[in-house]
């Protein structure tokens, strides 16, 4: 035998063999040639050459018995290459002459060359002559040219793109090793792992033995046969009986069975696709449901919370006002910021959604009516708006209240003081003692009214400050106004009459002067001046005892200062005690020196010594207790003095600390460097920083409550509040986080659209460099600029078109996440509407509709039913009975109108 690899002679069948310049079809270097004219293989490529040139030519009517024999006239080659090929060849001649059949041969050879195949060595002779190897091998040069040569798997060549998928499909079966077109087929479990993995009802593969290959072998060429329209091409004793069965035999026969399958394998293709696609859509509804839930959730919390911050009707006391107060702190420390996380997530997740709708083409999302991110917003800046002031309320009305409670004590004192006064003096006045007195009495008694009198006007002025104290509560709204209102009118009434009443007496007394000659001028000077000392003691005592309430060091330095000027005035009035109980002791001492009984105490007052001695002891006792009063209440200013000083050598650190953060944030952002990765690591180590800083805020916070529990109420020593220091922290957390989400969308929009790290960088360092007020965003004049330097050419429309893509909603700025989605859509590919449209319409055999049957066969269950969900009924004039639009279904799922 022939050597042809070896003796350079050419390929057996025709060509050139393996290489670029030989057939179409790259041959395998290490094909056995020596047994290429084996007996056994030309039997096994006889019958089976034959079979698949019969199941082409039956198409046409017709079939061949001796494949050198019927081909010989060209006729039969014609039909079958016009039956394969789907083309018409030249007119054959009907001539029966040698040269007519080598005609039509060599028409049958031209149509095969023109289909990119070189035959050497084989010619129309041989043909017509019936040389068998000849004849063959140009049947095999056929089958590998419209049989073969299009299987591709991964870009392999056609042989191993076939033996590839024969590995793919076995690969699952046990006793299946398929590694070559011979010796792998020998016992039969191949071929009927291939049936079963498509057609699984039709072998019971778990039934068949590995030492049974006759058996296995006719098992699975009578089912190929029978169900799958292949027609028998080879004999299971042949097969079994060779060493090893011919290798282009074994291909041919496969080819069938990749074929017969090919409609499987697009329909497995279109349901891939298919699947991929629900698979994005379903999970793009579901963050649509999370989305919804959500901005549901905040928006409700924001308008429950509203009106409570809203309602600002003041409460009766102080402890009710505290209360509120207490319940407005725990809101802020405890129930708003989860909320702030709440809302800035739900702005994270909105954008993240858009990113994933733009790079799958999807359409935007539009959330339900009033729960867009901006009525979020809204919402939140209507919060906030109600939330301003309200803490400022609070202290001032509790404030307020304490100034109503000091007002309302500071009335019931003199009040009392002067009630305590009035007791009984109706009575003296209304006295008859004057008709039966002596002239001496009159005349006393006529001094004793006059320092009455004297005492009444003194007393004129504590009525009035009862009268405008008691207007003051009135104006102030206090909650008890009507008893305070009584209490006040009763006095003044009381007033009214004694006034009266005094008037009455004097001029009764008068009437009787007249008659009396003489009056004890000593007891009258005592009265006269024991009178304003002893109001002057009532007046001293009721300043020791006033209430006071300050709020600042300066103001209670300003009381020590007025108590320690009273304080230098006791020596004087302590000079004046001893005068009048001198006038006292003169009067004593004249009576005893001329023998004269005096009747009783003074009768021209009612202030005796032991009166304004028990008073002076008490002024004495008073001064100390101020004293200690004032100096606990410095000591409390010098403690607020000390908290304010505290919070804000704290506050103005963590104040510039976070807007220094802020801009740094701000640059990071601008400035990024490295990988999408590192800057996401360096980003969220940036953020743990600023989360690890939260410690200096609570602390900040303790010392705010402890300032607002001391109800301080300015701070000179800073310009920050705490309400700047939340705003401010809330700020940088809400923009980290969102700076992070930014590259996690970068990074996303990278990895679906494949752009390289290299070509990311470059986009980032174009836009930089452009983005001249590092902001993070870009005019239009920039941005076209920013386009040239890219390398586009650009007209006005393709400008505007460009544009509307960016910027769709003519906001006139341009951001660099819309610059990457652009960019990303121009360089990369993605799935589109006509695609699916395609994929489905392979599951539906090529209708216009698809049934649910189909959909349920083709697709896992959950995406089949949420297909079948959506569809609507198909309208066309070819529909049947739960036809199902798989057309319109695609175009939505794309937000496309229909095609």
């Amino acid at each position: 035998m022939v050597d042809y690899h070896s003796a350079g002679q050419p390929y057996p069948y025709g060509g050139n063999g393996p290489g670029p310049n030989g057939d179409y079809m790259a041959q395998e270097d290490d094909w056995d040639r020596d047994l290429l004219l084996d007996p056994a293989w030309e039997k096994q490529q006889r019958k089976t050459f034959t079979a698949w040139c019969n199941s082409h030519l039956r198409k046409a009517g017709t079939q061949i018995e001796n494949i050198d024999e019927d081909f010989r006239d060209g006729l039969k080659l014609m039909l079958l290459l016009e039956v394969i090929s789907g083309e018409r060849l030249p007119k054959p001649e009907r001539g029966k002459m040698r040269v007519h059949k080598i005609n039509n041969v060599n028409k049958a050879l031209d149509f095969i060359a023109s289909k990119g195949v070189k035959l050497v060595s084989i010619g129309a002779e041989e043909i017509v002559d019936g040389n068998a190897k000849m004849t063959l091998g140009m049947i095999w040069t056929i089958i590998l040219r419209f049989a073969i040569q299009d299987i591709s798997v991964e870009e392999t060549s056609a042989k191993e793109g076939l033996l590839l998928w024969c590995q793919r499909k076995t690969a699952p079966y046990k006793n299946v090793n398929v590694q070559n077109f011979h010796i792998s087929w020998k016992d039969g479990l191949a071929f009927n792992a291939l049936i079963h993995r498509h057609r699984p009802e039709l072998i019971e593969y778990d039934k068949l033995r590995k030492d049974d290959p006759v058996t296995n072998l006719n098992n699975a060429f009578e089912v190929a046969e029978k169900y799958l329209d292949i027609p028998k091409m080879l004999d299971a004793e042949d097969i079994v009986g060779t060493l090893r069965p011919d290798e282009k035999a074994i291909m041919t026969y496969v080819s069938c069975f990749y074929h017969a399958f090919s409609g499987a394998q697009k329909a497995e293709t279109a349901a891939n696709r298919i699947c991929k696609v629900l698979a994005v859509n379903q999970e793009n509804e579901h963050l649509m449901e999370d989305y919804e839930k959500l901005a549901s959730d905040l928006l409700e919390w924001i308008k429950r919370t509203i009106p409570w911050l809203e309602d600002r009707s003041p409460q009766k006391t102080i402890q009710e006002m505290q209360q509120k107060l207490e319940d407005f702190r725990d809101y802020r420390r405890v129930h708003k910021p989860p909320k702030v996380q709440e809302k800035c997530q739900l702005e994270i997740n909105f954008n993240t959604l858009q990113t994933k709708l733009r790079l799958s083409n999807r359409p935007a999302f539009m959330p339900s009516e009033g729960k867009m991110v901006s009525d979020i917003n809204n919402g939140w800046q209507h919060l906030e708006q109600a939330e301003k002031g309200y803490e400022e309320w609070l202290l001032n009305e509790i404030r307020r209240l304490e100034r109503l409670d000091h007002l309302a004590e500071k009335f019931r004192q003199k009040a009392s003081i002067h009630e305590a006064w009035t007791e009984g003096k109706e009575a003296m006045l209304k006295q008859k003692d004057y008709e039966t007195a002596t002239l001496s009495d009159i005349k006393a008694l006529i001094r004793k009214h006059e320092a009455f009198e004297s005492d009444l006007a003194a007393h004129q002025d504590r009525v009035e400050q009862i009268a405008a104290i008691a207007q003051e509560l009135n104006e102030l709204d206090y909650y008890d106004s009507p008893s305070v209102n009584a209490r006040c009118q009763k006095i003044c009434d009381q007033w009214d009459v004694l006034g009266s009443l005094t008037h009455s007496r004097r001029e009764a007394l008068e009437k009787t002067e007249k008659q009396l000659e003489t009056i004890d001028e000593l007891h009258l000077e005592y009265a006269k001046r024991a009178a304003p000392f002893n109001n002057w003691m009532e007046s001293a005592m009721e300043d020791l005892q006033d209430m006071f309430i300050v709020h600042t060091i300066e103001e209670i330095e300003g009381l020590i200062a007025a108590h320690d000027q009273f304080k230098s005035t006791l020596p004087d009035a302590d000079k004046e005690r001893e005068a009048i109980l001198g006038i006292q002791r003169e009067a004593q001492r004249i009576a005893d020196f001329n023998s004269i009984k005096l009747s009783g105490n003074n009768p021209y007052t009612s202030v005796t010594p032991q009166i304004i001695n028990s008073k002076w002891e008490r002024v004495q006792q008073l001064v100390p207790k101020r004293d200690h009063a004032l100096l606990d209440e410095q000591s409390k200013q010098q403690s607020n003095e000390h908290l304010r000083r505290q919070f804000a050598s704290q506050a103005n650190i963590v104040g510039p600390w976070i807007q220094t953060k802020m801009e740094e944030i701000g640059r990071i952002s601008i400035e990024m460097n490295g990988t999408l990765e590192d800057q996401l690591n360096h980003l969220k180590q940036y953020e743990q920083s600023i989360v690890d800083y939260k410690p200096n805020i609570d602390l900040l916070e303790q010392q705010h409550q402890l300032i607002q529990e001391a109800l301080i109420f300015d701070n000179k020593h800073t310009n920050y509040t705490m309400e700047h220091i939340r705003v401010g922290w809330e700020q940088l957390l809400t923009t980290i986080a969102r700076t992070i989400n930014e590259v996690e969308n970068q990074i996303l929009t990278r990895d679906a659209k494949g752009i390289s790290q290299e070509q990311m960088q470059e986009f980032r360092a174009s836009f930089n460099h452009f983005d001249k007020k590092r902001t993070g965003s870009m005019d239009t004049d920039d941005f076209r600029a920013l386009l040239i330097s890219t390398g586009y050419s650009l007209g006005d429309a393709e400008f505007n078109r460009i544009m509307s893509v960016v910027d769709p909603n003519n906001s006139g700025i341009v951001t660099f996440q819309a610059f990457i989605d652009f960019m990303s859509r121009e360089t990369t590919d993605t799935d589109t509407a006509d695609q699916v449209i395609a994929s489905f319409k392979v599951l539906a055999g090529d209708k216009n509709y698809i049934t649910a049957e189909e959909l349920r066969r083709e697709l896992p269950p959950d995406q089949a039913e949420y297909c079948i969900a959506r569809m609507a009924p198909y309208q066309g004039p070819d529909a049947i009975p739960g036809a199902l639009d798989y057309k319109s279904f695609s175009t939505a799922l794309y937000g496309e109108s229909d095609l």
